[in-house]
């Protein structure tokens, strides 16, 4: 199986960190974006086969970029999902209608985590 393209956009250095050990270790190519205008640059340039998208990001909210990829009909097939704080009632309703596919509640689990990637990405190599 050959290695997928992860695009991690988080503005928090220690989830980050977190997130890219878990698609490193799952044998995954790991992007990232600390902000909303700097993902979209990568989203429009790099073949992306998923993102995780954190909703509270400076610039161009996550929910804006969902939106985004959803409408543009080169982009609308790549798999968003919201890892997000925002655990209020609606929360996940509105990440879902802003076009995310799934969603994971802040701080991320480890093994929920590697349950999206493998359910998005197939198995990793060597398992």
């Amino acid at each position: 199986m050959s290695r997928k393209r992860v695009l991690c956009v988080e503005d928090n250095v220690s989830n980050m960190r977190l997130v890219s050990r878990i698609v490193e270790a799952e044998k995954h190519d790991f992007l990232m974006a600390a902000d909303g205008p700097t993902a979209l640059g990568i989203i429009q340039r790099e073949p992306l086969d998923l993102v995780l998208l954190d909703i509270n990001i400076p610039g161009v909210d996550g929910l804006e970029i969902a939106r985004h990829m959803k409408g543009d009909p080169a982009l609308a097939a790549i798999p968003i999902i919201a890892t997000t704080a925002n655990v209020l009632v609606g929360d996940r309703e509105r990440c879902l209608e802003a076009g995310c596919d799934a969603y994971l509640p802040k701080p991320l689990d480890v093994r929920e985590l590697q349950d999206v990637l493998r359910a998005y990405l197939g198995r990793a190599n060597g398992r």
